[in-house]
């Protein structure tokens, strides 16, 4: 069953919001992210109202003590309804040249991931695939991925490369999420992740592959101005902990930030060497023991989990709720890719994270918003309902309450969206 969103944009100077339910996660204290209890700090203000100017949130209070307004501002009655800032989801893969559903079947019977990248399938089977497409076509499939995400609810997304291995392919991978910032209403962050897996080519000569990675690939990338961050698959299988290190001191001296996949498939030192190098991120961190939780302790990393993939391939969750209690800040994010979450609704992230990984629903939406803003270097502009922030915001169906959102978690609760000050509105067809 395909589901089409179609989309329509109402362009005006001002918005107002009325009746709204409750008006879920204001912060005026300017915060930048949150950490261990404050994570349970989830402000809400009910029968509320809000106004929008331009692209900004301008204000907003109860509806007892609603201004005057001027007339003529377009007026959308939010009653029985939440307001909520956008999701931002600071890990995706959402360039890609088609599914693998062929590698879910060798799951179910009894492969393992390690086992289906050895025969050649994983993220070597999708570089195959994208090598084949043009760059025309990769980004009309991606874009479109990118307006289902925006209906959902997304108002800020990472996207990562990995999937060319190639100097030719990751170029053309990073021109597409160049043209996606360019034509996109939300803001897009874009991660070079060559070093996402050795290519068959390089399997007797990793240090060859390493070599391209930072004699031909970096100066090029920077050349173009392609990438904000560089990531590395620092894991069993992937990327070593000295591999990554090697890497990362050379794209720092291209300006590329870090952002780590660490502690996917075992205790393997991801965490350690995204300290090391004062990564903005450590991302999936399904292995992460004492040692892991006192090393982020003693940095600004932010530690990203990624339930999608865990229920998607049937390994362990991160621990947040042992994260959190240590008194660590966590964020949550989607992973939409083609091999191990072929799934970028945050919606179904954010019941996932409830019901498995045992957060409450504030706790969740802080990971989803807030932190994950922190995640991309957005905390100052996204991430919270604050006044001159910029008003990307999720408008839901008539619901009971925020816990609602997770609880159901089969519906996307969705109605409309607000981008950068604009209305879209999401009508479903089947």
């Amino acid at each position: 069953m395909l589901l089409k969103f179609i989309t329509y944009f109402r362009n005006m100077a001002d918005l107002l919001l009325i009746n709204i339910k409750s008006l879920e996660g204001l912060d005026e204290s300017k915060v930048l992210l949150k950490k261990g209890k404050e994570m349970q700090d989830w402000q809400t203000l009910s029968d509320a109202w809000l106004l929008v100017q331009n692209d900004q949130i301008i204000d907003y209070g109860k509806m007892a003590a609603i201004p005057a307004l001027p007339e003529g501002i377009e007026t959308i009655d939010c009653s029985g309804k939440l307001v909520l800032p956008s999701f931002i989801d600071s890990h995706t893969h959402i360039v890609f040249a088609a599914s693998r559903e062929e590698e879910f079947v060798m799951r179910i019977k009894g492969k393992s991931y390690e086992e289906i990248a050895e025969a050649g399938g994983g993220i070597l089977n999708s570089a195959a695939k994208l090598s084949k497409m043009s760059e025309d076509e990769l980004f009309e499939a991606a874009f479109s991925r990118l307006q289902q995400l925006i209906a959902w609810g997304t108002g800020a997304i990472e996207i990562k490369s990995g999937y060319g291995l190639s100097v030719a392919d990751e170029l053309k991978m990073l021109r597409v999420i160049k043209r996606i910032k360019e034509a996109s209403d939300i803001p897009v962050k874009a991660t070079f992740l060559g070093a996402h897996a050795i290519p068959i080519a390089f399997k007797q000569n990793r240090n060859a592959y390493i070599n391209l990675i930072i004699d031909e690939m970096l100066p090029l990338i920077h050349a173009e101005n392609l990438a904000d961050y560089m990531d590395v698959f620092c894991d069993k299988g992937f990327f070593t902990p000295e591999e990554t290190s090697e890497l990362l001191v050379a794209a720092a001296k291209y300006g590329l930030k870090a952002k780590i996949h660490g502690n996917e498939l075992g205790y393997t030192g991801g965490v350690q060497v995204a300290v090391k190098h004062n990564a903005l991120s450590v991302d999936h961190l399904e292995y992460t023991g004492e040692d892991e939780i006192a090393c982020l302790l003693q940095s600004e990393t932010m530690p990203v989990a990624l339930p999608g993939c865990s229920f998607f391939l049937g390994i362990p969750y991160a621990p947040l709720r042992k994260m959190i209690d240590a008194g660590l800040p966590v964020c949550l994010a989607s992973d939409y890719n083609p091999g191990s979450t072929p799934n970028g609704r945050m919606g179904f992230v954010l019941s996932l994270a409830c019901a498995q990984m045992k957060l409450t629903p504030e706790e969740a939406m802080n990971a989803m918003t807030i932190n994950a803003a922190y995640a991309l270097e957005l905390s100052e502009t996204h991430g919270s309902i604050s006044r001159n922030k910029k008003a990307n915001l999720m408008i839901t169906k008539k619901v009971n309450g925020l816990a609602y959102l997770p609880y159901s978690f089969g519906e996307n609760l969705i109605e409309n969206v607000i981008v950068a000050g604009k209305l879209i509105s999401a009508k479903q067809s089947f």
